[in-house]
C-alpha cells in the first residue's frame, strides 16, 4: 500500500481544497494519504488583517516527514508566476535529504492556484517540479485522461503538468467540480504509480 504525502501552502483556502481532493483520489486506490501544510511565515497580525485562512485542519509538516512517504505531491498558490515564499522556505531546508539521496526514486507531483487564467499556473507548476526533480523524484502530472481540462464551455484550470484552480482577483471563485475531478485524478495516478514502484 503506497504512502502519499500531500504537502501544501494555502493563503485563502483554495490550494487547501485541491490538496484534500488530491488526497481523496490517492485514497480511492487504497493508499494512505496524509495532508500536511508548511508553516506560515507572515506575522500573525498581518495575516489576520489580510484575512488569511489560519484555521486550516492540516497539521504542520516537518522536513524530516518527507522521507517517510513513497509519493510527495506539492501545492502552493502562485506569486508572480512562481511558488510562494512559504513553500520556498520549506523546500530550502531539504538540503540534508538531497545530500543523502533520501527522496531518490520517490513519486512526485505538483498543483497550484492563480487569480487569473494566465497568472502563471504552468510556471509555478514547473518551479515545483524543478524542486522535485533536484530531489530525485519521478514526476507524475495530470495527463489528458482528465478530459475536463480540455473544455471550452467554462473557465477551467488544469494542465498536463498538474492540477490547478483559478480563484478570481478577489479570491471569491472556489475550485469547480472539473478542477476537483482533475485533482482527484492526479492523486489517483500518483498513488497507483507509487504502488507499482514500491509494492
Amino acid at each position: 500500500m503506497a504512502k502519499v504525502l500531500v504537502l501544501y501552502y494555502s493563503t485563502y483556502g483554495h490550494t487547501e481544497t485541491l490538496a484534500d481532493a488530491i488526497a481523496e483520489g490517492a485514497r480511492s486506490t487504497g493508499a494512505v494519504a496524509d495532508v500536511k501544510r508548511v508553516p506560515e511565515t507572515v506575522p500573525e497580525d498581518i495575516a489576520r488583517s489580510n484575512h488569511f485562512k489560519l484555521d486550516q485542519a492540516a497539521p504542520i509538516a516537518r522536513v524530516s516527514d518527507l522521507e517517510d512517504y513513497d509519493a510527495i505531491v506539492i501545492g502552493t498558490g502562485t506569486r508572480y508566476g512562481r511558488i510562494t515564499s512559504q513553500m520556498a522556505a520549506f523546500l530550502d531546508q531539504t538540503g540534508g535529504l538531497w545530500a543523502r539521496g533520501a527522496l531518490n526514486g520517490k513519486v512526485g507531483g505538483a498543483f497550484t492556484s492563480t487569480a487569473s487564467q494566465h497568472g502563471g499556473q504552468e510556471t509555478t507548476l514547473f518551479s515545483i517540479i524543478t524542486n522535485l526533480m533536484h530531489l530525485g523524484l519521478v514526476v507524475v502530472g495530470l495527463p489528458y485522461s482528465h478530459q475536463g481540462q480540455m473544455t471550452l464551455d467554462e473557465v477551467v484550470g488544469g494542465s498536463p503538468y498538474g492540477a490547478t484552480t483559478i480563484t478570481g482577483g478577489d479570491g471569491s471563485r472556489q475550485p469547480s467540480e472539473i478542477e476537483l475531478e482533475g485533482a482527484r485524478h492526479q492523486g489517483e495516478l500518483i498513488a497507483r504509480t507509487a504502488a507499482k514502484l514500491f509494492d
